[in-house]
């Protein structure tokens, strides 16, 4: 029987937490009528007042509405466009007598002098405008109110940017509004087709998220799984376009990024034109991009901006560069504990010499190495920009200097270090550098336990991952896993733009052509002719 009313009791509790009312926080509650504006201004104003109580930088503005209504602006202060709402809404408002020919609120809706009026009629209405920097209206005799557009705040400049620095190519980089952010993309795509839609997204927050794409280029399934990925994050807040990336990416423990982010509008226009999708948030310059290719992690910009051959020449020098990142040190501990005799002898004899007082083993002075170069990388970012560098760069060679002295490392695994960081410097995107960075250290274990028989594995491992990564369904390793030759003049050499003629299939499939075919320089043969 105590069995029987325990679980009883527990039902009656769950029943109860059911029927509970959801908070009116919440972006998907439906308006309910508790939640509406009162007719009654007193009330209304009671109401605002209590919702934000201890709340010093809410302005609460009362004056009589063409002398003789009671009315109130409420605002945030460093928000608002003061000066705004002085000269369009106080003044014509607490000035104008000859009203008595039209309703009040037509007179407001028609005569107000600001670009962007909404009326509003609920209350969680009324606190999203107000947090989203739009001065709010309330007057006596109605149960709605009007949100003004006359938001203004402090934002920086279009600067150039820190992250994507290039030798040629555009200067401008995106910014924390969303606004300019997307009037940049505007100004690269001028026609109608570039559609930008807009949601709400964090419980405190409330922070507006805008995928943009290009109507008639991208594949509107995409655009369905990216809104549906967003509808479904419940959270109380997003800060950066990272909390984003976590939540909607396919593979969230892989350690290769299936999004790539880019505070260049170049790089964004140009992935809207390959039928790609972007989602922007406010608050951050760092766009994502979605969907990826392991390959278009690794080129840059100025691979287009260069003629073809210097961006062929550099793209393969980049793809060198990160094998040597990835294998380097494990290579080098793999030869010198199981395979010395790959090594010829004149070479073998300076290794050993130089290794005769070290105290450690290869992998062990490896991971030390490699670990402290790390550190000094990470201190070098954090620290202030006047002495990070020079901290970094000091560090590096005093302590490498100072531990060949010393005996604790050789010669060599120095200069094999230095190679590898170096080599970690090509990677155009940073975030790709990363994933490569940390399967560094599992590929020096493997070389170190194993020798060239762990390495062979740990590629074969990786091969294998990036073959069943996805990146919104499309393979992670196209065009060359699934093979498309037709498509692999950008991914093994950069062709020249006239021979570009067709998007990715897997991203512009639903209008593979951007440009007219056959449109290579014809050599002017005119004074053969005379």
């Amino acid at each position: 029987m105590g069995v029987t009313s325990l679980i009883r009791n527990v039902g009656k509790l769950l029943d109860k937490r059911k029927q509970k009312k959801p908070d009116i926080r919440q972006p998907d509650q439906d308006s309910k009528p508790a939640d509406r504006l009162d007719a009654n201004f007193s009330r209304n104003v009671e109401t605002f007042r209590s919702i934000y109580d201890n709340c010093s930088d809410v302005m609460f503005r009362q004056f009589l509405l063409f002398g003789k209504t009671q009315a109130m602006l409420i605002y945030i202060e460093g928000l608002s466009d003061i000066g705004g709402i002085e000269e369009n809404v106080l003044s014509p408002l607490m000035q104008e007598t000859n009203v008595a020919t039209q309703p009040l609120h037509e007179f407001l809706e028609h005569k107000m002098p600001v670009s962007k009026l909404k009326r509003v009629n609920t209350l969680a209405d009324c606190i999203e405008s107000i947090s989203t920097e739009n001065p709010l209206l309330l007057y006596d005799g109605e149960g709605y109110g009007f949100s003004i557009g006359l938001s203004k705040w402090e934002k920086r400049a279009i600067e150039e940017p820190v992250a994507e620095g290039g030798i040629r190519g555009s200067r401008e980089g995106f910014n924390e509004s969303l606004g300019i952010n997307t009037s940049q993309l505007r100004r690269i795509i001028k026609s109608p087709a570039l559609k930008i839609r807009s949601m709400k997204i964090g419980d405190y927050t409330k922070t507006t998220v805008a995928i943009a794409y290009v109507d008639g280029l991208v594949d509107q399934s995409l655009i369905t799984e990216i809104t549906a990925r967003l509808e479904r994050i419940k959270m109380d807040g997003i800060l950066e376009s990272g909390y984003i990336e976590e939540m909607i990416e396919d593979n969230p423990f892989s350690p290769f990024p299936q999004i790539m982010s880019t505070e260049r509008p170049d790089v964004a226009s140009s992935s809207l034109l390959e039928g790609r999708a972007l989602i922007l948030v406010d608050g951050t310059p760092f766009t994502l991009i979605a969907p990826v290719s392991f390959f278009s992690l690794i080129q840059s910009q100025e691979d287009y901006y260069q003629r073809f051959m210097v961006g062929t020449v550099i793209r393969w020098l980049r793809y060198v560069f990160m094998v040597l990142s990835l294998l380097l040190p494990s290579l080098y501990v793999a030869i010198l504990t199981f395979h010395a005799e790959a090594v010829p002898t004149a070479l073998l004899l300076s290794m050993a010499a130089s290794r005769e007082a070290v105290p450690f083993p290869a992998i062990v002075e490896a991971l030390i190495m490699e670990i402290t170069f790390e550190a000094l990388r990470e201190a070098g970012v954090r620290l202030p920009k006047q002495i990070g560098s020079a901290v970094s760069i000091v560090g590096a060679l005093v302590i490498g200097q100072a531990s060949v002295q010393a005996g604790l490392v050789s010669a060599p695994m120095v200069i094999v270090v230095a190679i590898t960081g170096i080599s970690s410097f090509m990677m155009p995107r940073y975030i790709a550098g990363i994933a490569i960075r940390m399967l560094r250290f599992p590929m020096m274990l493997l070389a170190g336990t194993l020798g060239l028989l762990g390495i062979m594995m740990g590629i074969i491992a990786i091969a294998i991952h990036l073959c069943n990564l996805r990146s919104f369904g499309v393979p992670y390793l196209s065009p060359l896993a699934p093979m498309k030759s037709r498509e692999l003049k950008d991914v093994l050499w950069r062709a020249p733009w006239w021979m570009m003629d067709s998007r990715p299939r897997l991203t512009g499939e639903a209008n593979s052509y951007r440009q007219s075919p056959e449109q290579g320089p014809k050599p002017n043969r005119g004074s053969e002719e005379k």
